[in-house]
Order: C-alpha cells, then sequence, then structure tokens
C-alpha cells in the first residue's frame, strides 16, 4: 500500500468500478463520488491526494469542480488528471488552464494510468 488516497469523480458507475480496481491494483485507497458536488464534500471529508475527474456529470461537471477546488484554500494540494473522452486541443488547454495536472483519454488502462501519475509524481 502507498497510503495514498484517490478520489474518483465519475458519473458512471462501470467507469467507477474500473477505475477503483486499477488505483486499488497500485496501493491506493479509492473513493467515490458521482458528481462535482459530491466530490467537494468529499473533500471536505478528507483532501485526498489524487483527483481522478470525469469531464461530463450532471450536477457539477469536472470543470466547474476543478475551478471550485483550486479556488479553496487547501484545493492546491490534490494531483487531478482529467479521465474523459473529450480529446480536443481545445478542451485539453481548459483543464490545464483550470488546474488539471494531467489528462488521460478514456477508456484506459493500468499501464496508462500508471505513466501519467508517475509523469506527475504521485508514483515512483
Amino acid at each position: 500500500m502507498t497510503g495514498l488516497t484517490c478520489l474518483i469523480v465519475e458519473d458512471s458507475r462501470v467507469i467507477r468500478r474500473i477505475s477503483r480496481h486499477i488505483v486499488e491494483s497500485l496501493g491506493m485507497t479509492a473513493l467515490e463520488a458521482e458528481d462535482g458536488v459530491q466530490a467537494l464534500a468529499a473533500c471536505d471529508q478528507a483532501m485526498p491526494d489524487l483527483i481522478l475527474l470525469d469531464w461530463n456529470m450532471p450536477v457539477m461537471d469536472g470543470i466547474e469542480f476543478l475551478r471550485a477546488l483550486r479556488a479553496r484554500p487547501d484545493g492546491a494540494a490534490p494531483k487531478v488528471v482529467f479521465c474523459t473522452t473529450e480529446y480536443e486541443a481545445g478542451h485539453i488547454r481548459e483543464a490545464i488552464a483550470a488546474g488539471a495536472d494531467e489528462y488521460v483519454m478514456k477508456p484506459f488502462d493500468h499501464e496508462t494510468l500508471l505513466l501519467k501519475l508517475q509523469l506527475i509524481g504521485i508514483l515512483p
């Protein structure tokens, strides 16, 4: 176990389950939220080390959540990886400008996520 926590913010139960499996196989504790509002509430409880964030969700989408997170006094701490089907360069620029650390296209696998997490320094 790494001792790290990962909040998976995704409205699809299937994608959350797959993401949880990958995250836990990397030795992290996985938490889940179905939208940005639930994710902010989870961050109020305990700020995670890593957030895997979907773009398109009901109630509060990924960009809205990320902007709200980064505006908080403790909101700079977690690494945020957008996990989405949005692949246009404009979306990637918007995500990075809003405070995302990295971006991965869905569907992703264990190796792809591991490389991204090593790239941002979450895992060795």
